[in-house]
């Protein structure tokens, strides 16, 4: 239940860099002082050159990210059924952190002097499109898995009548132990797509969320075949007929 407090920190910081980047970009306006200092620690050249739709494919995904945070805020608050289990305080700490850093690495993908006061002219290009259907259609099965699992622990009335574990079944849970951990991978892949593909530092935080995904799902999918004996076999980890 305290993942929830990840999802406030994004929203709220998160919300902040895209509403001073929205600023910057449509209104001409200069990113606050402190937020150019920090791209300069980064080694973010403030005279880089605009490389095409750079700033509006950073704008999007930093978009895409905060409605992502706002999604799994609702779900934590009014979806799911937590138990009594609690996280490690190393664990909590760099949660909060990684949420403050990732919405930051979005940010520092565009120069600190942003438009040189002029204002974005956007050009949606082919992979802007593919990479928000695709992020629609993952979080869309993230938020059904999400909701199986609650259901299992509510009556037909929507009370919660336990808090054990038991075995889900239907939409992706059909083919893996874990698919919103799936999904999650799915939307992060979704926004280096709408970053235009090339865009490395973005594939780094890509490769973290699928490590740090997948040992959570071999840890879950362990569980479920160690605790219940007609556990389908079928069933992957992780990513479907893969891992």
């Amino acid at each position: 239940r305290w993942f929830t407090h990840f999802y406030v920190v994004s929203v709220l910081w998160n919300g902040f860099l895209l509403i001073c980047l929205f600023q910057a970009e449509f209104l001409g306006e200069s990113l606050p002082s402190w937020i150019q200092d920090m791209h300069h620690a980064l080694g973010r050249d403030s005279q880089s050159k605009d490389t095409g739709n750079e700033h509006f494919s950073a704008l999007l995904v930093l978009l895409l990210l905060w409605l992502h945070s706002c999604r799994r805020l609702a779900e934590c608050l009014w979806t799911s059924v937590f138990s009594s289990g609690v996280i490690h305080i190393v664990q909590y700490c760099f949660g909060l952190g990684y949420y403050i850093a990732v919405g930051s690495t979005v940010l520092c993908q565009v120069p600190t002097n942003v438009r040189n006061g002029k204002k974005l002219s956007v050009q949606i290009c082919w992979y802007h499109i593919i990479g928000v259907m695709m992020y629609i259609w993952a979080s869309l099965h993230q938020h059904r898995c999400l909701a199986i699992l609650a259901n299992l622990r509510k009556s037909r009335s929507g009370k919660v009548v336990s808090l054990s574990h038991s075995v889900p079944f239907g939409d992706w849970f059909e083919s893996v132990s874990c698919p919103h951990y799936f999904a999650e991978l799915l939307i992060y892949v979704s926004m280096a797509i709408t970053l235009g593909m090339h865009n490395g530092t973005w594939w780094c935080v890509v490769m973290y969320v699928l490590f740090n995904q997948a040992l959570a799902a071999v840890l879950c999918h362990e569980f479920y075949q160690k605790n219940f004996s007609s556990y389908p076999k079928h069933r992957k980890a992780f990513i479907p007929l893969v891992f």
